[in-house]
């Protein structure tokens, strides 16, 4: 009886999904600060935050865009949607990891600056781990779907219409459904839903569409490296 080859598996999908899980890992840690893109503003509370004004995971989040549609483009719609839903276990075990941490006692030589900081990025409230879950999943499942449609109808051209079209759409519905599910009902939600939507509109319609290219060309060349 002879052993059953493994499911064969391109470079480009191998080396597209590991950087995808990582930044579904890292979205949430970075997504703690906020962070100014612009010039700096002293008006009122919002002291040194400069007109587009958005947590730092989007950055991450916007590479997620770009790897799903990048998928997509080199290996199909499936390929896509099935990088997607794996996506929730590495999300949904570092979240599980990060409350184990912080629930276990700190060691009494940490310095108590490091040790409360810490403690509050991890100890973030299963509300807010819920919402990234749900938004996570719609709207990259929207992205990877408008990103693969459009592409039905004009086939492999236009790469970066598709991208920002997508890219925009996505990022909208997961403004709408996180900060919705997160901060509904403890303070007035319309003016953080309003700054978060044109930040990230404006960088999914400068990044995405460069950054899919890149990881296009980028795979490409991959899976057009001879085998070892």
């Amino acid at each position: 009886m002879t052993d059953t080859p493994p499911p064969a598996i391109t470079r480009s999908l191998f080396a597209l999904s590991i950087f995808y899980g990582g930044m579904v890992c890292i979205a949430g840690v970075l997504g703690n600060k906020q962070v100014a893109l612009g010039p700096v503003s002293e008006i009122g509370n919002w002291a040194g935050v400069g007109p587009l004004a958005v947590e730092a995971g989007i950055f991450a989040f916007l590479l997620l865009v770009a790897v799903s549609s990048a998928v997509a483009e080199l290996h199909g719609r499936v390929a896509a949607s099935r990088l997607v839903q794996i996506g929730f276990v590495p999300l949904i075990v570092s979240m599980l990891l990060s409350w184990l941490v912080w629930a276990l006692p700190p060691s009494p030589k940490m310095m108590p600056e490091y040790r409360d900081a810490i403690q509050l990025i991890l100890g973030t409230t299963w509300r807010i781990w819920g919402a990234g879950i749900v938004a996570y999943g719609l709207s990259q499942t929207l992205n990877v779907t408008i990103f693969s449609a459009l592409k039905g109808r004009e086939g492999a051209k236009l790469l970066w219409l598709r991208a920002g079209v997508a890219g925009v759409l996505s990022q909208v519905v997961d403004t709408l459904i996180f900060v919705t599910l997160a901060f509904y009902g403890e303070f007035p939600i319309a003016p953080l839903l309003v700054g978060q939507m044109l930040s990230k509109v404006v960088l999914s319609l400068v990044l995405v569409p460069v950054l899919i290219y890149l990881f296009v060309a980028l795979g490409r060349r991959l899976d057009g490296a001879p085998a070892d």
